[in-house]
């Protein structure tokens, strides 16, 4: 990120008195700062001089890197010579969660038409995205910001953002989603109720741990109850929650900056703000800016280069908003100027694991609780340690359902399925075999479960083997990572029970995978590809092709994060 260019506004509009306490250059800073957030919301009606758009790329136009698994890089060298909004559309996650409110060519398309200028909604890609759309950007119109403070909507993971919590953003103008709600959203600019940009409220009721006594993790089984919201949902659908920040970690943040909890921001204060509408993590490059300006020496030196996306001392990965505020710090920032630099706390996705046929009116997660040490202190995951140590049983979420994109059950309820789902990889899968009990289905199923120890990480062991008793599951093949002297997962037993599985595949099985898209999901690809090539006595060639064309008929399909 360049260096930011004060702004330097007549004396009649100085926003920093002479009085405050900065010097010169800071004030300069930060009258420039204020002025460009204020031109940007009067930039409607403004007179601006727009280049000509950018060609947009034909929907048959090829996306190879549409790969989850694929580095930034490599995705971009394959776009290079492509328009803009493909170039836009490679810099994506890949992994179309919805978090952003888009898929993400939508997402991408939106931006270069100039509809989207928030750059920073790619939870998943986190800054290596909204760095590579400043970049592809830089040039080519004013609109567009990273990170942008007024940003209005929610990894994890990203993910809603509010001026104030319980109040719903304003919607997106744009098409989000995919389908005919977003098509409806497009044409009405009303959004749906119980969606992105109208959460309702539901009930948190509890969140049981599934592991044994010993485990290194930490599952839990969380309930929400959702009688008389109004929300409705399908197997393959992602439930969003708006969760709050530790309010020990805002307390931790407060205190570094010497700035009293109660400190007035808009009709609320400081220490609200912080948990329920800003992000406490990963630190933005703006608040690198803004430190920049508040110290001097080596610092400022460092902060510079970490806004520029450099990494002086091997640490970036692990800079919080508090990290940074210890290792630049002390610093005596304007409150506001502080909460303007930091991005909204976007809302989490969890995919679900119950079925509404088998649980009207409550709706079930799986989600694991995410804790970490760095530096002497303990990193909280903000969604998953809202729900497993902070929500009390009758607490009110805002929430919302995200449509599932190309993941749900075959039409026909006897077509088989093959699915693969380690850890909480296992939510839908769950979610899709009650479903077809209830129903009654005659396909056969067959569920790939992998983790680290069978005695203690056999997430809903009493369930699954339940339904192999009554045969809603036909098979259950394990893998435990951490038993034996090698690592078993999940596509060992896939490879030892090839020729079946291959049978499977042949007579109509829908092929499905949830979990990690950075080594699990390419690896359970690669393995079913070897399975292919091996059963069906093709070749290597061949076998992608039969895989590719699984994912083209929608035979294959994949909810990975």
């Amino acid at each position: 990120m360049t260096e930011m260019t004060p702004v330097v506004l007549p004396p009649m509009l100085e926003l920093i008195p002479e009085t405050a306490p900065f010097s010169r250059e800071q004030r300069r800073w930060l009258n420039g700062f204020f002025a460009g957030l204020l031109s940007a919301q009067a930039e409607v009606g403004a007179a601006m001089v727009e280049p000509p758009p950018a060609p947009v790329a034909s929907e048959d136009d090829a996306a190879p890197w549409h790969d989850a698994a694929m580095p930034i890089g490599e995705r971009m060298a394959l776009a290079q010579s492509k328009p803009l909004p493909r170039q836009l559309y490679a810099a994506m996650a890949q992994q179309d969660c919805g978090q952003c409110g888009y898929l993400c060519e939508t997402y991408s398309k939106a931006i270069a038409d100039g509809s989207e200028t928030k750059l920073n909604l790619c939870i998943p890609g986190g800054k290596d995205t909204s760095r590579m759309l400043k970049r592809l950007l830089e040039g080519v119109s004013p609109r567009h910001s990273v990170p942008s403070p007024l940003v209005g909507e929610g990894q994890g993971g990203g993910d809603c953002r509010t001026s104030k919590v319980g109040v719903p953003p304003t919607p997106n103008p744009s098409p989000q989603g995919g389908g005919e709600s977003a098509r409806r959203l497009s044409e009405s600019q009303t959004p749906a109720r119980g969606s992105r940009e109208a959460p309702v409220e539901v009930i948190f009721r509890s969140a049981t741990r599934l592991n044994g006594n010993g485990s290194d993790k930490d599952t839990r089984h969380v309930v929400i109850d959702i009688a008389g919201s109004g929300l409705e949902y399908v197997p393959g659908d992602s439930f969003g929650i708006y969760p709050r920040n530790d309010p020990a970690l805002a307390d931790a943040v407060l205190a570094a900056l010497g700035i009293p909890p109660d400190f007035p921001i808009g009709d609320t204060s400081i220490r609200t703000t912080l948990i329920d509408d800003s992000s406490l993590g990963l630190a933005p490059d703006m608040l690198f800016e803004l430190m920049s300006y508040l110290v001097g020496g080596e610092r400022r030196e460092k902060a510079r280069a970490l806004a520029r996306g450099e990494d002086p001392d091997g640490d970036a990965a692990t800079l919080d908003v508090l990290a940074v505020l210890q290792k630049l710090g002390p610093v005596r920032p304007d409150p506001e100027a502080f909460i303007e630099c930091l991005e909204p706390l976007l809302p989490r996705l969890y995919s679900i694991s119950s079925s509404p046929l088998a649980t009207p009116g409550e709706l079930h997660l799986t989600v694991d609780a995410v804790r970490y040490g760095i530096a002497g202190r303990q990193r909280l995951g903000v969604a998953s340690t809202f729900l497993a140590d902070r929500a009390a049983p009758g607490t009110g979420m805002r929430c919302y359902i995200q449509k599932a994109h190309a993941f749900a059950l075959p039409k026909n309820a006897s077509t088989p399925i093959i699915m693969v789902g380690p850890g909480t990889g296992v939510a839908p899968f769950r979610s899709f075999l009650w479903h077809r009990k209830a129903m009654w289905a005659k396909g056969k199923a067959w569920l790939f479960f992998g983790h680290q120890h069978a005695a203690t990480d056999f997430l809903y062991r009493d369930e699954l083997e339940a339904f192999l008793g009554d045969g809603t599951l036909t098979r259950l093949s394990t893998a435990w990572s951490r038993d034996g002297e090698a690592k078993v997962y999940v596509q060992d037993p896939m490879l030892e029970a090839g020729p079946e599985l291959w049978a499977w595949l042949r007579n109509g099985a829908h092929f499905y995978i949830c979990g990690d898209a950075k080594r699990m999901a390419k690896d359970v690809e690669q393995a079913l590809i070897e399975i292919s090539s091996r059963a069906g006595q093709i070749s290597r060639a061949g076998a992608r092709d039969f895989v590719a064309e699984l994912k083209a008929t929608g035979r294959y399909q994949a909810d990975v994060y």
